[in-house]
């Protein structure tokens, strides 16, 4: 049987290839709104991050998600995820 290709996306904090699964998906949907897109589908601009609180605190820091949408992102956007991590991978 043929092995599939795991589809590698890069970490907008860490800069780090992760497979795609193993990652966040933040979407700027066509309305401009920001959300969490837990099944990778939704339309829009997307970026990738690490399920790890540690990469939230430094995507904002860097504001690597304000670059990567082209957009403002706002502090609840943060806050959301960190909730999102902690019930993802609560062992974080």
């Amino acid at each position: 049987m043929k092995q599939r290709k795991v589809p590698m996306r890069k970490c907008v904090a860490s800069q780090e290839m992760f497979p795609k699964k193993s990652l966040i998906r933040v979407v700027r949907t066509p309305e401009n709104e920001i959300i969490i897109d837990p099944t990778g589908k939704k339309s829009g601009r997307g970026a990738y991050l690490c399920a790890k609180l540690e990469y939230i605190d430094l995507a904002q820091k860097k504001k690597a998600l304000e670059r990567a949408l082209k957009t403002q992102v706002s502090p609840e956007i943060y806050d959301q995820l960190r909730e999102y991590v902690k019930q993802v991978a609560p062992d974080e």
